[in-house]
């Protein structure tokens, strides 16, 4: 009998190490989809924001990619074209591995650059519901991961953050496709349990044999309203240089790849 319970234990042990690894290896599949497509690349977004009282703003922007190392390092440029209170903004985003990334924002009303915080990752990004870290992606090794089980095609997995400093959820789950591990939709709670916000892809396409999303949203629950994204143009391998993604364009755009 002795022997059977231990046997029964080192089996548990093992079923929960390898329940374990296969969460990770979800987690950085769906990472590598949704943010490292290609080695570069590039889009035009057009951004609908429509807010509690059902009032409408747009904004339209392009948005650069270079991966200085798949699944690690990464640059982001975004330049804004309309309206005309944010023409000629630009954002930039050096996405950094176990430390917070940087970023910087262009004024051209002011010809300030300014240093974003990392306190400020969460806060929104350009007065809309999506946040600035929605932009670059939320780094995997910010949360423990935890697969609570599959559901209609998709891996069910709670997130919950290391370090709640500054982050206005407490936890959130994600909906992976099982067939190309995108995420498809995210719920994020508070402390209480409420849910707060969500976002979801709406539309996926195959671009270069890469799951491309073209159409999302963000609903926030505590303000009321939302923001949709739509994606077009896009364009993987483009052969970006490392050399764009530097203070001095943020005064003045490549005009070759934004145009």
């Amino acid at each position: 009998m002795k022997k059977i319970f231990l046997l029964l234990v080192i089996l548990g042990f093992c079923a929960n190490f390898v329940f374990a690894q296969n969460v990770d290896e979800i987690i950085n599949k769906a990472n590598l989809v949704s943010y490292y497509a290609g080695k570069d690349g590039k889009s035009k977004v057009k951004m609908i924001i429509t807010d509690s009282q059902g009032r409408k703003r747009n904004r339209e922007f392009k948005i650069l990619r270079f991966n200085v190392k798949d699944g690690g390092e990464q640059k982001f440029y975004v330049y804004f074209e309309k309206p005309t209170d944010v023409a000629r903004m630009t954002y930039m985003v050096w996405k950094n591995l176990g430390k917070d990334d940087d970023r910087w924002m262009y004024l051209p009303a002011l010809d300030l650059v300014r240093r974003i915080a990392a306190s400020d990752k969460r806060s929104s990004f350009v007065g809309s519901h999506f946040v600035y870290e929605d932009v670059s992606g939320r780094g995997v090794d910010t949360d423990i991961h935890e697969l609570l089980g599959e559901e209609d095609g998709f891996y069910k997995i709670k997130n919950t953050p290391k370090d709640d400093q500054g982050i206005e959820f407490s936890t959130y789950a994600v909906w992976i496709d099982k067939n190309n591990f995108m995420p498809m939709k995210a719920e994020y709670y508070n402390k209480a349990g409420d849910l707060i916000r969500t976002i979801e892809a709406l539309e996926v396409k195959d671009i270069d044999g890469h799951p491309t999303v073209f159409k999302s949203q963000a609903t926030d629950f505590e303000r009321g309203g939302q923001t949709v994204m739509e994606f077009s143009d896009v364009q993987y391998d483009i052969g970006l240089d490392d050399n764009i993604f530097t203070e001095r364009y943020l005064r003045k755009p490549p005009m070759q790849w934004i145009q």
